[in-house]
């Protein structure tokens, strides 16, 4: 059930902005939804293979980046802003 933060009393407001760990504006909704332990999965990955896989994808975006022709800041927001656009809310792709 989305909630406008204009509408929320003092301490829900408080609530809200420690579980974001930011403030929020008036003009905003928020969401709040629990979810049952069995829908977490945890991760299987131990420290050291978690630290290997994000040095592997820093690498991997690095060779990636260095392939590409530079854009304007203009035109690189624009292109994320299409990409966000064109994503359907909720959407969450098959596993």
């Amino acid at each position: 059930m989305m909630h406008r933060v204009k509408d929320l009393s003092r301490e829900q407001r408080v609530a809200v902005e420690s579980l974001l760990g930011r403030s929020v504006s008036e003009d905003e909704a928020v969401s709040v939804k629990a979810l049952n332990p069995s829908a977490i999965v945890p991760s299987r990955l131990t420290g050291e293979e978690r630290k290997a896989a994000l040095e592997n994808l820093n690498l991997y975006f690095v060779r990636e980046d260095a392939q590409r022709e530079p854009v304007s800041r203009e035109h690189e927001e624009a292109i994320i802003h299409e990409a966000l656009c064109s994503t359907p809310p909720g959407y969450r792709p098959a596993s």
